[in-house]
């Protein structure tokens, strides 16, 4: 039976030594948060699903550059960001025709359960409004703001300062506040638009 508290970093070399069951541990123990993240950048569950497996994918096939400079989980953040950015290209690429109007008419998926049991969730309207913020914005609200991973985290993640990563967050945070018709601060003082929460991933 898998140690629960065995370090990621210990996995990667049992799974570089021969131990394919160690990369299923590291799949089960960060699948639901990459999913999370995944179904805040794209708001549908089958591109969640898609963004999520395209990440571990990648993962799998460059363990082998996993220096440990930086946390697994830290590294799995990043890969999993790209996933989504190329997901979310892909569909930019896409005829409209091809689309579907889903794309125009329905909403974004519900969101889901929150991360911490005493956090308000998502609700709908910020989950739309969030999409409507640009990607790099978002992102660093998704991984600060929903996931509640401090400054140099996020920094590490998307490769870029810490102070960049304070300025995309307010300038996120002001146009969600825009998409929502709210002030900046009315946006921090609802639970449901900042609060830390966490999908379970669908099967």
């Amino acid at each position: 039976m898998p140690d629960p508290n065995e370090p990621d970093e210990d996995l990667v070399r049992r799974y570089l030594s021969g131990d394919a069951g160690a990369f299923g541990t590291l799949v089960e123990r960060h699948e639901r948060r990459m999913y999370n993240l995944a179904l805040r950048m794209t708001g549908r569950e089958e591109d969640a699903r898609d963004a999520t497996q395209d990440a571990f994918l990648t993962a799998l096939r460059k363990l082998s550059s996993f220096r440990g400079e930086a946390a697994f989980t830290t590294w799995m953040h990043r890969v999993t960001v790209n996933a989504c950015y190329d997901l979310l290209r892909k569909r930019q690429r896409a005829p409209l025709l091809d689309r579907g109007q889903d794309e125009r008419e329905r909403g974004p998926e519900p969101p889901p359960s929150p991360d911490h049991a005493t956090s308000s969730d998502l609700s709908i309207d910020v989950q739309r409004a969030l999409l409507q913020v640009p990607e790099d914005f978002r992102t660093v609200m998704i991984l600060h703001d929903v996931q509640d991973l401090p400054y140099e985290q996020v920094a590490a993640i998307v490769g870029v300062p810490v102070g960049t990563v304070k300025s995309r967050l307010h300038r996120g945070r002001v146009a969600l506040a825009r998409a929502m018709g709210l002030t900046p601060s009315e946006v921090r003082e609802r639970p449901d638009a900042a609060g830390p929460s966490q999908g379970t991933m669908p099967r």
